[in-house]
């Protein structure tokens, strides 16, 4: 944890993309002597590490734009998925012909799905359009499901416990639609808890347990735990403004912050930690490993391309979609094509394929693969997805328009709340009704201000001094604890109103 922080840190410091610098950061102290050894067991990934993240994910992602761009998502969530799996799968075949077919694409299953995490941090972080953002984030959400669900498939027909038709159907049916049914189940049972609970230490708390009482009962029933986490997270986060406090929001999302934080840091440095013991139990010919790893990393890079492009544009074609979604620029599905970073799903995957007991195939050279490939798409395509961006000359979004947007919604939500206060006028102080009115008129020129441009507004005006005031208030209260004239808990008391007036003058301030 301390290195993931460390190299977080310097990577900020620095302009560099942190998931890049923690797996080189893990690559290179696999082999400094002495360093402790680490091994990642699947499940560890899979039921621990991975549901937290995909809720946090889950619960950030708004649903009206998640529907709208629902086409796109479930194209490249599933069917791209599907498609580089069986891609690679022929491809390994024809070079390992001795290996069963269905295992072949097994592997491309585990190297198929980008990963949730990279796609978040390093599209947010190099700030690409919002819609290619939800796109990728939506796709990162759902397409370990689809590839986990594929990879139970092929490796059940590899060892024959489902061979039949009806078998995949059925397996595909109770993993997906098992799935929905027990977030959709789980999340109204958690929303209704919250509703009741309206204490900020207990909703962290549930929300913290979540992602777990959720994806415990999907795996006991093996229905899949990534989709009824997806499913629950959705409408949680979409319900949380009307089933949580203030209080208990504001708590829960600086928890969930900081988690996320640790534990995108400690999941990165944990794939490059991986390298010497795969590297040891490696018995394939190192010509021939080579060999299979640019074929397999090829396939992958060139799959995602010759997928996206018809699926961006073919559906166009229909009338109606067209009308609703005009044609995207081509450097909107070259982007899309570009960031295919895979991340520790996929290692775990991997690491999750029978042993040589059940089928005999080259497990080791199998693992190194999905290692391999982890390793050449987030280093590779993440370094340079930056500079992609920049070529293909992307459009960003205007901040002026979503400026503007947010004054009109914060007009009217003034224009309310007067209309509130002067139905409740002759129940308080007729002081305190015209502060309140001059704080709904400040709220909303607030907005307003930002179109302008030019020089210091009054609001930022009024947030700088503001803040020096603040500063003032704190020195008084801390002399007054030193003196031991006010005590301990009455200093934090004052000091935790004050640091709430600051938080909120902050982005007055950033504009």
């Amino acid at each position: 944890m301390a290195i993931a922080v460390i190299g977080t840190a310097l990577a900020r410091k620095f302009g560099l993309l942190a998931p890049i610098l923690l797996v080189v950061a893990g690559l290179g102290l696999s082999f400094v002597p002495g360093f402790p050894e680490i091994h990642l067991e699947p499940e560890l990934v899979l039921v621990g590490i991975l549901p937290p993240l995909l809720y946090v994910a889950a619960i950030e992602t708004s649903v009206p734009a998640f529907r709208f761009n629902l086409r796109p998502i479930l194209l490249l969530a599933v069917g791209l998925v599907i498609f580089t799996a069986f891609a690679v799968g022929i491809v390994l075949h024809m070079l390992l012909p001795e290996v069963p077919f269905a295992l072949c694409v097994a592997l491309g299953a585990v190297v198929a799905p980008p990963d949730a995490v990279a796609a978040t941090a390093v599209a947010r972080r190099i700030g690409l359009p919002r819609r290619i953002v939800t796109i990728l984030e939506g796709e990162s959400l759902i397409n370990d499901a689809t590839a986990l669900v594929l990879l139970r498939v092929t490796v059940g027909a590899a060892t024959g416990a489902a061979v039949g038709a009806l078998d995949v159907v059925g397996d595909v049916v109770l993993a997906a639609g098992g799935g929905v049914a027990i977030g959709a189940a789980g999340a109204v049972a958690i929303s209704f808890l919250h509703k009741r609970i309206q204490d900020p230490l207990l909703d962290t708390a549930l929300s913290l347990l979540t992602p777990w009482l959720i994806v415990l009962p999907a795996e006991a029933v093996h229905s899949s735990g990534v989709v009824a986490v997806v499913v629950a997270g959705l409408y949680i986060g979409h319900r949380m403004p009307m089933m949580m406090s203030a209080a208990s929001r504001l708590q829960t999302d600086a928890f969930w912050r900081i988690t996320q934080f640790l534990l995108e840091g400690m999941v990165f440095l944990l794939v490059g930690l991986q390298l010497r013991d795969i590297v040891r139990d490696l018995e394939t010919p190192w010509g021939e490993v080579l060999g299979i790893t640019a074929a397999v990393v090829v396939t992958l890079i060139v799959a995602r391309f010759v997928w996206v492009f018809p699926a961006t544009y073919i559906p166009r074609l229909i009338p109606s979609i067209r009308r609703r979604d005009p044609f995207p620029p081509i450097s909107h599905p070259s982007v899309i094509g570009f960031a295919g970073m895979r991340g520790v799903v996929t290692l775990a995957a991997a690491l999750a394929l029978p042993t040589t007991d059940e089928v005999a195939y080259p497990r080791d050279l199998f693992i190194w693969l999905a290692f391999a490939v982890i390793v050449v798409t987030l280093v590779a395509q993440g370094a340079t997805l930056p500079a992609f961006a920049r070529m293909m000359r992307l459009s960003p979004d205007d901040p002026a328009k979503d400026t503007l947007a947010e004054a009109a919604v914060q007009n009217a939500a003034s224009r309310a709340a007067r209309e509130r206060l002067d139905a409740l006028a002759h129940s308080a102080p007729t002081a305190a009704v015209q502060r309140l009115r001059d704080l709904a008129d400040h709220r909303s020129n607030k907005v307003w201000e930002r179109l302008g441009g030019g020089g210091e507004t009054p609001s930022r005006a009024y947030g700088r001094l503001r803040r020096e005031m603040i500063d003032a208030e704190r020195e008084v209260f801390r002399a007054a604890r030193d003196e031991g004239r006010i005590a301990e808990e009455v200093l934090r008391r004052a000091q935790r109103d004050l640091d709430l007036e600051e938080s909120l003058l902050q982005r007055t301030i950033e504009g």
